[in-house]
């Protein structure tokens, strides 16, 4: 039986300015794609149909005609090509987030009439939202260093065995949700390792961590019903054609429970065959605070 040839890779690479799409094109094109920025909208049907190789297209609020419902309708087009597998990313960035990168880049936001950076910022947002909706993969930098940027980009669109990948996320809830989650679980309520003196320091990576977690009466039944509704959902996910699924957990530190949590369902889905890639996003933060105790923000 002949083998059928592996889809071409169109990513679509879009988002707010300021929020990594340079940075998101670098990384696939370090992965082999051949990538193209601000192309005129209505050549990207024509580049796509005729790459030979996988190909990544930035495209955003300063490329040539842009609209973004032009934007989603080649992408439909590009979808009903049986040798194409087609996808969206979006980046995006709190404002804050943005508002500091211009400052320290000194750089003029490409759609401010004015002096006024976040008059810009706002535009786009309004401009490109329809975008941010349909994304195939939404990635929010405002808290990303770039080196995680690229990790997630290699986990997404590498040269790892065909299926829907699975992305896990710790979170503290104070610091928001995480835009790009499918699922998100509540861990607040179990024992917190934080009023421990000696587990405050540790995160739920550290094992002490772990086994004071699984003390409370109610977090073998939580675990047990939280991996029986993602087993029944991930399945059904595939059908539906989804290629990513992000599933997280959040807590008040995003230390502890979450962590502790999320390492468990990673090896748990894995052990299912699953691939899966994990976050801490508030990581950089907890490792801070145990370099300084002193100063280390209650969970």
């Amino acid at each position: 039986m002949n083998t059928p040839p592996a889809k071409l890779q169109i990513v679509l690479v879009t988002g707010l300015s300021g929020a990594g799409k340079l940075s998101i094109l670098r990384a696939l094109e370090d992965l082999g794609f051949e990538t193209v920025d601000n192309p005129p909208l209505d050549t990207l049907v024509t580049l796509a149909t005729r790459a030979d190789k996988n190909l990544a297209i930035g495209v955003d609020a300063r490329s040539r005609g842009f609209a973004a419902q032009a934007v989603l309708e080649a992408l439909s087009e590009l979808r009903q090509q049986s040798r194409l597998a087609p996808s969206l990313v979006f980046a995006t960035a709190a404002e804050d987030a943005l508002l500091r990168r211009y400052s320290e880049t000194r750089r003029r936001h490409p759609l401010a009439q004015s002096e006024a950076i976040a008059e810009g910022i706002a535009l786009e947002r309004q401009l490109t939202a329809p975008l941010a909706r349909a994304a195939d993969l939404l990635v929010d930098t405002s808290h990303l260093a770039l080196p995680r940027l690229r990790a997630l980009i290699e986990q997404h669109f590498g040269a790892a065995a065909p299926g829907m990948v699975i992305s896990l996320m710790s979170f503290a809830y104070p610091s928001g949700l995480p835009p790009e989650a499918d699922l998100v679980f509540d861990a607040r309520f179990l024992r917190n390792p934080h009023y421990d003196p000696a587990l405050r320091p540790l995160s739920g990576r550290d094992p002490e961590v772990g086994r004071f977690i699984e003390q409370d009466p109610d977090f073998a039944i939580y675990f047990q019903k939280l991996t029986e509704i993602v087993e029944f959902l991930l399945p059904r996910f595939v059908q539906e054609g989804k290629k990513y699924a992000t599933i997280c957990i959040g807590c008040t530190g995003g230390q502890h429970r979450s962590v502790y949590m999320i390492e468990k369902l990673s090896t748990h889905l894995a052990n299912l065959g699953w691939r899966v890639g994990v976050t801490h996003r508030e990581a950089a933060r907890f490792a801070a605070a145990r370099a300084n105790p002193e100063t280390s923000a209650k969970e």
